[in-house]
């Protein structure tokens, strides 16, 4: 369909179609928050998009856009850094801003980023290199912080089992390697029947999430977000699992009013300011095609929102089901 789509990209964009139709027509500055292979900003240039920046703190993921962004010039302008901050990222309004949450399939595939309990390899986990890894809070956190890291992180249940299983296994010998933690998870749960989930997915997303902060940099970046687009810009978060939806949805009930049905033959003043700095837009699935061609997709949510011109505020973070697990210090706020 387009160069987003091509055998060289090696991600997939989920909901991508959908998402462009939502926003059509496709035009003026976009941000892509999560560059990674650079599935939604080739798309959304070659939908029309006048110019779109892209920004990521994976650096593996600059180096790979470097390979294609020259194919569009000035319209590809390529940021390290966290989307938590994404409009210091901004040198102007923006007409729209995308964000692919969680951990990319480009990542997934290098065994030595330490992200997949499928491929041996460092258990690493950072998306930026820097920072505590995966293996520094294995290793070194209180087993009352890993078991919390393991619950409000991954919802895994056995969190505590697990912890336990995690520190008896350290005093032996470090843990250092995916496929060390994943069978240490692996005998502390039911062996799983066909079609369920391998036993380490939740205790590995939770402590993807803690290493990368990834829950408090949403609640940032959809602030910043508020603060980077222009009146009419679009709003746009693909996530895949219930911790980051749950938190997109509140912030939308928060932030942003319902769309609303007006009697055309109704008085309206045109003088009265939006209430709110959103306007709620579309919530999508993937349909039962895309599930069948894209795996990841199965799980996946959009929601979209679109700007007003009230101004830009600070979200009540005690609404948005953040955890607040300090993987650090071990609080729970």
């Amino acid at each position: 369909m387009m160069a987003a789509s091509d055998a060289s990209s090696p991600h997939v964009p989920v909901l991508i179609e959908p998402l462009l139709a939502a926003v059509a027509p496709v035009r003026g500055v976009w941000l892509d928050g999560t560059l990674g292979a650079g599935g939604y900003a080739r798309a959304l240039l070659e939908a029309g998009a006048a110019r779109v920046i892209g920004v990521d703190r994976d650096p593996d993921a600059l180096a790979l856009a470097a390979q294609w962004a020259p194919a569009y010039g000035a319209r590809v302008t390529l940021r390290q850094g966290d989307f938590a901050a994404l409009d210091s990222h901004a040198d102007a309004p923006l007409d729209g801003v995308v964000l692919d949450l969680g951990v990319s399939s480009m990542q997934l595939d290098e065994a030595e980023r330490g992200f997949s309990f499928t491929r041996d390899g460092p258990l690493d986990m950072r998306m930026g290199r820097e920072g505590r890894s995966a293996a520094d809070i294995v290793n070194e956190a209180p087993e009352g912080l890993i078991a919390d890291i393991l619950y409000h992180y991954g919802e895994e249940r056995a969190s505590r089992r697990i912890a336990r299983a995690i520190v008896r296994a350290r005093g032996e010998a470090s843990i250092t390697t995916t496929h060390q933690l994943a069978a240490i998870v692996a005998r502390c749960l039911p062996r799983p029947r066909p079609g369920q989930i391998h036993p380490a997915t939740r205790s590995f997303q939770g402590l993807r999430i803690a290493v990368n902060h990834e829950l408090d940099s949403l609640a940032d970046g959809l602030e910043a977000a508020e603060r980077a687009l222009a009146p009419e810009g679009w709003l746009a978060v693909v996530s895949f699992h219930s911790l980051e939806d749950r938190i997109v949805k509140r912030f939308l009930q928060q932030r942003a009013a319902k769309r609303r049905h007006v009697n055309r033959y109704a008085r309206t003043d045109a003088e009265a300011p939006p209430e709110r700095p959103f306007v709620a837009g579309a919530e999508i699935t993937p349909d039962a095609a895309e599930r069948a061609a894209n795996p990841r997709a199965r799980s996946a949510r959009l929601r979209l929102a679109r700007r007003t011109t009230a101004p830009a505020g600070p979200a009540d973070r005690d609404t948005l089901g953040l955890p607040g697990l300090d993987a650090t210090g071990g609080e729970v706020r």
